[in-house]
């Protein structure tokens, strides 16, 4: 591979300015900051501009994520001189193109999808239009519109990832920038679309009464499965799907689909594996609710309504994603000595700790410092938007400003990043002494499913996270 086609982030190295967890320390403490300053004037309802009404905030926030991922990911910084990535500072670089995926943000939501879509396709991207039919008052146009458009970027932010993590940026991963991004920007549009048009469209076409049979299957498809009308069941799956590709390529190093050596095997299988691990997360965290609060009721408005609990699904899902990304960006994805499925297992057990922390944390606490109401299933209570707010923080911070405070930039030669990639083949290789760590893994892993289903409803009825 020449030296134009190795991706920025893989051509990094982040040295560490001080010694032991202090980089680690400073960098959260800075991001922690701009989290509590940016919330406060961008999202919070007691702040400035107060766009958590919850979908506003949320459509621009889960958009802002998927151009993220569009720049660093697809473009690969395109069309920045790699000179000017290497050379120039941090703050500088952070500013810059953050300002840039903003600018984006904005010309995608208000220009594409409230401008040409609402107004030449289908109404409800564009509030103004929505107004126009009777019954639909000013609020709920706007959440309506909002929320149309931010599951576009919810499934993007799966499908994108997805398209250079598990199949590699293939079938144009040689060709040169631009032309590598668009073809991979177009394809991963083109999934994005059929995919929304087969689950989201549907939720759309019944919000307004009478349900829009012409335009939409109504009911939908999934209704007798999921108990529910709603799109949220597809809100479920898919913030798993979008989870799960993150642990894969941090914490779980792609593995065991490394081990395949045949390459279009190993795309699909990894692609395919994603959304099984994603399907029984998702089922796992509905199952989890029915033993913690008992069965849901269809008709009900609170947590025990289906269309609430797939809703929580998606919510509990990134509660674990934030100790991930925290734990791959600033703690060096530890540990790293061990073999890859022992480190996999002890990363996974710290990011269930952080998971279940961060959860108890949240629904004791956020509504003293977020702004967001109090209890489990209140309408202003969404948990995705300061997670994936802060998530949008640290992936600047990690991808823009390469961990600035605490980090600084080196940049590996050719020949560097050659041994490093001999090295991880070594160490993805499989031998037959692995089979009895495998089977001991699998037994393991069975008798802690079983435990969790065993205290989750003793946990659940000794505590009460509200009162």
């Amino acid at each position: 591979m020449s030296s134009n086609q190795i991706p920025f982030l893989e051509e990094r190295r982040l040295v560490k300015r001080w010694s032991g967890p202090i980089p680690a320390l400073v960098t959260l403490a800075f991001t922690l900051v701009i989290f509590a300053i940016s919330w406060w004037v961008v999202q919070d309802p007691r702040g400035i501009m107060r766009l958590y009404t919850p979908y506003v905030g949320y459509n621009y926030c889960r958009w802002l994520l998927i151009i993220l991922i569009w720049m660093a990911y697809i473009f690969d910084f395109w069309p920045f001189k790699r000179n000017w990535m290497k050379s120039a500072h941090p703050v500088q670089k952070g500013i810059v193109l953050s300002c840039i995926a903003v600018g984006i943000m904005l010309l995608v939501i208000k220009g594409f999808f409230e401008g040409v879509l609402g107004n030449f396709s289908m109404a409800y991207f564009n509030p103004e239009q929505l107004q126009k039919l009777p019954g639909i008052t000013e609020f709920y146009a706007v959440e309506y519109a909002a929320q149309a458009s931010m599951m576009v970027a919810v499934i993007a932010s799966w499908i994108s990832p997805a398209w250079l993590i598990a199949l590699e940026g293939e079938p144009w991963s040689k060709l040169g920038q631009p032309v590598r991004g668009l073809s991979i920007w177009l394809a991963t549009l083109l999934v994005v679309l059929l995919i929304y048009l087969m689950t989201m469209h549907l939720h759309m076409g019944i919000l307004y009464y009478p349900w829009q049979y012409f335009t939409s299957i109504a009911p939908p498809y999934w209704e007798n499965f999921a108990n529910t009308v709603s799109g949220n069941f597809h809100v479920a799956w898919i913030m798993c799907c979008t989870v799960v590709v993150w642990f894969m390529e941090g914490i779980w190093e792609r593995y065991p689909f490394v081990l395949i050596k045949n390459n279009w095997l190993r795309r699909i299988a990894l692609f395919v594996g994603i959304l099984a691990i994603a399907w029984a997360l998702c089922l796992f965290f509905w199952y989890s609710q029915e033993l913690a609060w008992g069965e849901s009721i269809r008709g009900h408005r609170r947590d025990a309504a289906p269309d609430w609990r797939w809703l929580h699904v998606g919510e509990m899902a990134i509660f674990f994603l934030v100790p991930a990304l925290c734990l791959q960006f600033y703690f060096g994805n530890w540990p790293t000595k061990f073999s890859t499925p022992v480190n996999m297992a002890i990363r996974t057990g710290i990011v269930i700790v952080g998971g279940l922390v961060l959860y108890v944390l949240y629904y004791k606490y956020a509504h003293l410092f977020l702004g967001t109401q109090k209890g489990f299933s209140h309408p202003q209570q969404f948990p995705m938007i300061p997670t994936i707010w802060l998530i949008n923080i640290w992936l600047i911070n990690h991808w823009f400003m390469d961990n600035w405070p605490g980090w600084k930039l080196e940049i590996k030669t050719a020949d560097e990043i050659e041994r490093e990639e001999i090295v991880l083949a070594e160490r993805h290789r499989w031998t037959p002494g692995m089979n009895p760590g495998l089977a001991t893994g699998a037994l393991i892993g069975v008798a802690i499913y079983f435990a969790i289903v065993m205290l989750i409803p003793i946990i659940s009825s000794a505590i009460n996270l509200i009162n």
